[in-house]
């Protein structure tokens, strides 16, 4: 898609959602910047095509080229090999700068784990967490937040040894949906809009949803490479002005919002709206971090075995970006 034709269907857009379009930058103005998300099954990300639909990234000055990855390890090589300047990611992959990837968290996205869900197949006979004691639980990718959700679990219930939750990193879902199938693989963690997908299609069954695992918890955060922050700082001040006013425009237009995501994740709109008000409910509204979710944090990174120490804040991210004015 050419910018020319970008910016006119934004406009259309940004005129039927109701958005002024006075101040909008035009086309020689916008400061082009690499944003990826580390999974496509998320509503949270999916923020990103809903702001291109609706103008706010030219508005802002920003001109987006999107990218999408099989889980947080794929966008940090991405970010290692200097191909990304922003990227939207889990929390537990903050442990990745003190690894030394050349990433910032600039802000936070979203708190605890609401929007995830751990399922079984669709012809499963297992009917809660217990019935998985001991088995094997596909996950994206080792030290990722499915991998943490897996490793909380056994925290919490006390497994340990051959009663632990096994997690098997897989990559896309699509891989993990097929070791379901063969009996290889008795349950995997995914977003719940995904979940619901596979269970509206007869091909995974929602076990339970993490919306009450971990009440101080940074599920998604956004990571900027540590040369936009020291060299283009201002093209991280439009991004995140950007974004928060996109989460402020999807609250404000559900239905719009629901068609776009719903669109961006290859999902019925009736899956979209079933989890919208909840998902919503966890994303940060100026970007602020949470203390106590960061000590949490810390913790996951050595019990996940990324670190062997719990680093210090310096390592982890900077608030010279937050709170967010829009």
């Amino acid at each position: 898609m050419t910018l020319t034709r970008r910016s006119a269907m934004a406009a259309i857009l940004a005129i039927g959602a109701g958005l002024p379009l006075s101040g909008a930058a035009t086309a020689q103005d916008l400061d082009t910047l690499r944003v990826g998300k580390s999974v496509t099954s998320s509503l949270a990300f999916s923020a990103l095509q809903v702001g291109e639909a609706a103008g706010i990234w030219e508005k802002v000055g920003l001109d987006i080229e999107f990218f999408a990855f099989a889980g947080d390890a794929k966008m940090q090589q991405a970010f290692a090999a200097g191909e990304l300047d922003i990227g939207l990611g889990s929390g537990p992959s903050m442990a990745y700068a003190a690894k030394g990837v050349p990433i910032t968290t600039v802000a936070t996205l979203a708190g605890p784990p609401r929007n995830m869900a751990l399922v079984v197949g669709g012809k499963s006979e297992m009917k809660a967490i217990d019935d998985l004691k001991g088995k094997r639980v596909g996950v994206t990718t080792a030290g990722s937040l499915t991998a943490w959700i897996v490793d909380e679990l056994n925290r919490q219930k006390g497994w340990e040894g051959e009663d632990r939750l096994q997690p098997v990193a897989m990559g896309e879902m699509r891989t993990r949906l097929a070791a379901m199938e063969s009996g290889e693989l008795p349950a995997s963690v995914t977003s719940t809009v995904q979940g619901y997908d596979l269970e509206d299609r007869g091909m995974a069954r929602v076990l339970v949803d993490f919306g009450d695992l971990v009440p101080h918890f940074h599920t998604h955060v956004i990571f900027a490479h540590t040369d936009v922050v020291e060299e283009r700082p201002e093209v991280i001040e439009k991004f995140l002005k950007g974004w928060f006013m996109t989460v402020e425009h999807m609250k404000a237009n559900k239905d719009s919002s629901i068609k776009v995501s719903a669109a961006e994740m290859k999902v019925s709109e009736h899956i979209v709206a079933k989890v919208f008000d909840t998902e919503m409910g966890m994303m940060s509204t100026d970007g602020s971090f949470d203390p106590d979710a960061i000590d949490v944090l810390k913790k996951s990174f050595v019990e996940l075995g990324i670190l062997d120490y719990e680093p210090e804040i310096s390592e982890l991210y900077t608030d010279r970006f937050i709170p967010v004015a829009y």
